[in-house]
């Protein structure tokens, strides 16, 4: 689980990125390596499925929230 959590948490971080450099500079950087393809379409699904995965798993793994919800 912990892999899958580290690969997420990347996924995330890369979207999150990419929707800031698309927001202030109008630059896609996953389209940019990726050109609009199939492979650009699979990594979006991914990114959105991470960040799926992290909000429903957020309370488990994380150690601030787990140490909040004992409290």
């Amino acid at each position: 689980m912990k892999t899958l959590h580290m690969i997420t948490f990347a996924l995330v971080i890369i979207g999150a990125l990419n929707w800031g450099l698309v927001g202030l500079f109008k630059l896609d950087i996953v389209n940019a390596l990726l050109g609009a393809t199939g492979l650009e379409t699979i990594v979006h699904i991914l990114i959105g499925a991470s960040a799926v995965y992290l909000a429903l798993t957020h309370m488990n793994e994380c150690k601030v929230c787990s140490a909040k919800s004992k409290s």
